[in-house]
């Protein structure tokens, strides 16, 4: 029963039939995510997220072999990433920077080079604002059939992954991870056509409910089929709508600071507040090197005297007495050099002495030798 399951173990063991429960309570999910995240109206959440799940795929696929981001959707696509997880402001920023013209042709570049995961991502990547995890989520809604979105509560129900890591390297090792639960689920259910089939981004649906649910609401579990019947199924895990919800989304609600709902645990997402996700690393990575770069040089600074000025006293005090255990060693050296100088005078007077002996002594005439000369 998946009610008694953690994630990890729906994860590996999970029936397709409790998959297809799980998926249908994402509606539910998103909703506690809402309430979890604080926000004013979790109905604009929900509506976001419609149109990301619902609208947004199907607008790419009228594109046909062309299909492409505009400007607008990118930035809505951006909300509902935000909306979803965590709020990071400077890439709602960053992500408008990004000009019309730029974002067609990047994002036009990264679904041609489908299903080649590892190209994509990095065309588009290219753009301001967007790193793996943003790109996953266009990929995601781009080709479902190949590309989950990268979750962290995802990544944190894989046994494999020992911890969060927001790199290309890291999202293609997650891929395999899903398509391995994607071929498992389809062997024991065989689809009756393409739409029943499982794909990598409603196995990601099914993995990220579960994960909100057991945490906040596990009594929703409760139904799970235990052999294979199912009680509550919907297309795309969609299971109830509200079509009066306004177009806006509200993302200044962080729930940082404020303590979690009795009976609500904080998901891991909102609890990484000490470690930013990859996307708004790479925004804040000027800011960042700038600010760990000032403060060493400022500390240094102010900790340096003034040039020209007088040592402090402490520190004279401390090395008065160190002369006075230097004075030998200062009188040995010299000891050494007077007593070179005494025997270097002495040496000068004995052969001066020796000299002038020599010159007072009488000259001696040597004997004459045969066939010389006087």
């Amino acid at each position: 029963m998946a009610s008694s399951m953690d994630t990890a173990t729906f994860f590996s063991k999970g029936t397709s039939e409790q998959y297809k429960f799980v998926l249908s309570l994402y509606t539910d999910a998103v909703r506690l995510k809402a309430e979890l995240k604080k926000v004013k109206k979790p109905e604009e959440l929900i509506k976001l997220d419609k149109w990301y799940q619902n609208e947004l795929p199907k607008v790419l696929k009228s594109r046909g072999k062309d299909r492409h981001l505009n400007h607008e959707e990118l930035v809505q696509a951006m909300k509902w990433k935000l909306a979803r997880g965590k709020f990071y402001p400077q890439l709602s920023y960053l992500i408008k920077v990004n000009t019309p013209k730029a974002v067609m042709s990047e994002t036009k570049k990264a679904f041609r080079k489908l299903p080649n995961l590892e190209s994509a991502i990095t065309a588009l990547t290219n753009l301001k604002g967007v790193g793996t995890t943003m790109a996953s989520a266009l990929l995601a809604a781009a080709c479902p059939e190949e590309a989950p979105f990268m979750a962290d509560e995802c990544l944190m129900a894989i046994p494999d992954f020992e911890g969060i890591d927001y790199t290309t390297k890291e999202y293609l090792n997650f891929v395999q991870h899903i398509k391995t639960v994607v071929d498992r689920l389809n062997k024991e259910n065989p689809p009756s056509s393409e739409e029943d089939a499982w794909t990598p981004h409603k196995v990601e649906l099914a993995l990220w409910s579960h994960y909100i649910i057991s945490v906040n609401k596990p009594e929703l579990l409760e139904e799970a089929p235990k052999n294979g019947n199912s009680h509550h199924t919907a297309a795309n895990g969609i299971s109830k709508t509200d079509e009066s919800i306004s177009d806006d989304s509200t993302q200044d609600t962080s729930s940082k600071d404020s303590p979690a709902p009795t009976g609500i645990i904080v998901s891991p997402e909102d609890s990484l507040l000490e470690a930013p996700t990859e996307d708004s690393m790479e925004a804040n990575t000027g800011n960042e090197e700038s600010s760990s770069q000032d403060l060493p040089e400022e500390a240094k600074e102010e900790s340096q005297p003034a040039a020209g000025a007088p040592a402090p006293e402490p520190i004279v005090a401390e090395k008065e007495p160190e002369p006075a255990a230097e004075e030998p060693k200062q009188v040995q050296p010299d000891e050494p050099e007077k007593k070179k100088e005494e025997t270097t005078t002495t040496t000068t007077e004995t052969a001066a002495e020796k000299e002038a002996a020599i010159d007072e002594q009488p000259a001696v005439k040597r004997p004459k030798v045969d066939g010389g000369e006087d």
